[in-house]
């Protein structure tokens, strides 16, 4: 079966919404065997709708539409579709009490526009609506097109959709049944990576991303880069069989890099195995704003390893409270390797935690040198062994915005904590640790 997802709506020409349901609901289609060819999108004009539901009906079997289902003169989708096959509209019952319902349950006065939403097309199945008042429809229309062709519609508003959505699978599986498809599911896995670009990793991957079942491609994300794993099988169990050789192998060579799969994060990452070895953090952060501490308070949990992080943005404070020496900040400069070992060494042994991090540099887009250009951070981290330091430099595109440099730097210092946590950290800044090699946390 091949789809073709239609979001109907101008507000989504013009960019002020931006269209997250094609994703969501290519996700879903791919559970379920269902190859999207198309997404489109489409402004609220009836001709148009109509020359893309030609064209769709031309090149797919399932045509999924979302928006348009509202109460307003604007909300087309219904309509134009029964005008598209030449059928009349008629009123649901269900569908009428159920509107009615919901606005006396909220004591609101419905208007009679409301009604609308309880039209459909003659012979189309109601898909209910248990969140909103905007029911969708569910319709095989092989006999008005002379081939295979299903269509459903959903509401534009994404909770509303994900309500529906069971009631639209059930279609799509019965008529999957019906055409006596072997249904093949794909199921895909994202392996996350930090500190290597695009390109670099392509290159290290190119003989793999050339297999066609499991497929491998790279895709960058906000400061990482994402290999997808895609597999095709008869199951979800057997394509995930497929999947961990490709993985192992991945990981075999770019391992270095990588930190997690599909919805992980780096925070949840470095969460993880503070809680498995049981140790403490408290972060001093200049340049991120407080930024690294909001990221590891995200992960649920993370009362079991933070207790207490500072934003040291001025000098004095950076003395006062981390007790870097005044004659440091003077002969290096705030933004420089020895002030972030001070720092970090600073608040572990203040605070007694078991690690110290902590990140000092610039973030633009004033501020910057020639030797010291917007971009740039030293990041340290402190363990409780003698000698037990971090420092490294990071480099940041000095073109990105503020919030992006920020973000950049962030990802860095979880990086390098993930790195020592796991043992593979050298320090470039070996004689700030008093010896020639760091030992692990």
């Amino acid at each position: 079966m091949k789809a073709h997802i239609i979001a109907v709506g101008s507000e989504l020409l013009i960019g002020d919404v931006i269209n997250s349901n094609a994703a969501w609901i290519s996700r879903q289609l791919a559970n379920l065997g269902v190859d999207v060819h198309y997404h489109v999108t489409v402004g609220d004009n009836p001709a148009r709708i109509h020359g893309v539901m030609a064209l769709a009906i031309e090149q797919s079997d399932l045509l999924i539409f979302t928006g348009g289902l509202g109460p307003t003169e604007d909300d087309l989708t219904i309509v134009t579709i029964a005008d598209y096959f030449k059928t009349p509209l008629v009123s649901d019952p269900e569908s009428e009490r159920a509107i009615q319902g919901y606005f006396i349950a909220r004591g609101m006065p419905m208007s009679a526009t409301n009604l609308k939403q309880a039209k459909k097309p003659d012979g189309a199945i109601t898909v209910t609506n248990p969140i909103g008042t905007a029911p969708g429809i569910a319709w095989d229309v092989s006999d008005k097109t002379g081939k295979t062709t299903c269509l459903l519609t959903f509401p534009g508003v994404p909770k509303e959709l994900y309500a529906m959505w069971p009631q639209g699978a059930e279609f799509i599986r019965q008529k999957q049944r019906e055409a006596q498809e072997s249904a093949e599911v794909l199921v895909s896995r994202y392996l996350h990576f930090f500190g290597i670009g695009e390109s670099k990793l392509g290159e290290m991957l190119a003989d793999l991303m050339t297999a066609a079942n499991p497929t491998v491609a790279p895709y960058v994300g906000h400061a990482e880069v994402k290999i997808r794993i895609a597999a095709k099988a008869p199951s979800e169990e057997q394509a995930l069989g497929m999947i961990e050789p490709v993985k192992a192998e991945i990981l075999n060579r770019c391992g270095d890099y990588y930190y997690g799969d599909d919805d992980a994060t780096l925070e949840q990452c470095v969460a993880k195995l503070l809680t498995v070895k049981g140790y403490s953090l408290a972060v001093a952060e200049s340049c991120t704003g407080g930024l690294i501490s909001s990221r590891l308070t995200d992960v649920p949990g993370s009362s079991a390893f933070t207790f207490i992080n500072m934003t040291t943005y001025g000098n004095l404070e950076k003395t006062q409270y981390l007790g870097v020496r005044p004659e440091t900040l003077t002969t290096f400069g705030a933004v420089s390797p020895e002030v972030a070992a001070g720092m970090a060494r600073g608040i572990r042994e203040k605070t007694g935690h078991t690690i110290g991090v902590s990140v000092t540099g610039i973030a633009g887009p004033d501020g910057g040198s020639e030797e010291k250009p917007v971009g740039l951070a030293y990041v340290g981290i402190a363990g409780p062994e003698p000698g037990a330091l971090f420092v490294k430099k990071v480099l940041v595109n000095s073109r990105y915005s503020r919030p992006d440099i920020k973000h950049w730097f962030s990802q860095y210092v979880l990086s390098f904590l993930l790195q020592a946590l796991r043992g593979n950290l050298e320090t470039e800044y070996p004689a700030l640790a008093g010896q020639t090699v760091s030992p692990g946390l």
